[in-house]
């Protein structure tokens, strides 16, 4: 049997809703801090409590002493599989960190539940014995980090969270999941084809995300220039275009030196320098924006987060986002 580590971080799988307010709420301890029979059965199980936590409250900090825990606990203790309990809000940025981040090979799995552990259907605890098979198969070795959910595996890289209550909330766009997870065992049918990590000690840089919008103008570039940033990421329009008034905003914060990473606010696609005219993409690359290579806002931020922590050259942050 497997040598598995289940770390608690908080979330809804470790809430429970009041009976008389409704409200949902965490609990003083884990529903799921003791091993349940169920999970006995699938492996050597180690459970510790990291945070208690909503994931709201996650920030890039508990995600640095997260990956840490577990490459000390994989070092250490010889820990052969790694399940990561978490709120579904933040869970898909937390994820992706650890995937750019965590150098090892052992399986991964990040899962959490969008039913409170008493509430009628609730998905905690099936969700966290799918992820225990995951993180027990042999199959899920050298494929980065997974989400499981749902009976679905997906990559860190690809995953989000598209519902605000449903469980089958976590999608892939335009990739699916990689596998699923039956009665009978742990299923993939698809495995990425790359993952590069970056050997960070420390997250110290402020990069804030923008989304784009019609008439967007420069004034909030000129007013985010006082907040001492290291990065921005826009979610631009379409292929990757902005209006006129925002170009001309972006131009001031690359004058300044402080690197603009672009995504667009369309869930499938890659950004592209098409467009020629005023604002268009190809304006934007010509201007020195850095095109990123299908990540969603919020993951693009957590990537350029992590890179500046390597280089702030321009180029190689170009190459970084297209891996």
């Amino acid at each position: 049997m497997k040598k598995i580590l289940i770390i608690h971080t908080g979330g809804t799988i470790s809430m429970r809703e009041d009976e008389e307010t409704g409200a949902v709420r965490p609990e003083d301890t884990h529903p799921f801090h003791d091993v349940a029979p169920p999970l006995a059965s699938l492996g050597d199980i180690h459970i510790e409590e990291l945070f208690h936590l909503p994931s709201p409250h996650i920030t890039p900090q508990e995600m640095l002493q997260l990956r840490n825990r577990i490459e000390e606990k994989i070092a250490n203790e010889q820990m052969e599989g790694i399940v990561v309990t978490h709120g579904t809000d933040t869970l898909e940025e937390t994820a992706y960190f650890l995937d750019l981040t965590v150098r090892t090979d052992i399986p991964i799995v990040v899962t959490g539940a969008m039913r409170s552990s008493n509430e009628i259907g609730a998905d905690g605890l099936y969700n966290l014995i799918s992820s225990v098979k995951v993180a027990g198969s042999e199959e899920a070795r050298g494929k980065g980090v997974l989400v499981v959910l749902n009976d679905e595996i997906h990559t860190a890289k690809n995953v989000t969270k598209t519902h605000t209550s449903n469980i089958a909330t976590f999608q892939s766009p335009q990739y699916g999941p990689i596998g699923i997870v039956t009665k009978r065992g742990v299923f993939f049918h698809h495995a990425p084809t790359k993952r590069t990590t970056y050997p960070i000690q420390n997250i110290s840089k402020n990069v804030i995300l923008l989304k784009a919008y019609a008439g967007m103008d420069e004034a909030i570039f000129h007013a985010i220039q006082t907040l001492q940033l290291d990065g921005v990421v826009i979610e631009a329009l379409g292929q990757g275009n902005l209006p006129p008034r925002a170009a001309k905003g972006v131009r001031s914060l690359i004058d300044a030196g402080i690197p603009v990473v672009l995504v667009s606010r369309c869930f499938n696609g890659i950004v592209q320098d098409i467009y020629g005219y005023e604002g268009g993409g190809k304006q934007l690359k010509e201007m020195g924006v850095i095109f990123s290579n299908g990540l969603n806002g919020q993951k693009a931020r957590i990537k350029l987060l992590v890179a500046l922590e390597i280089t702030s050259d321009p180029q190689k942050l170009q190459e970084m986002f297209m891996e």
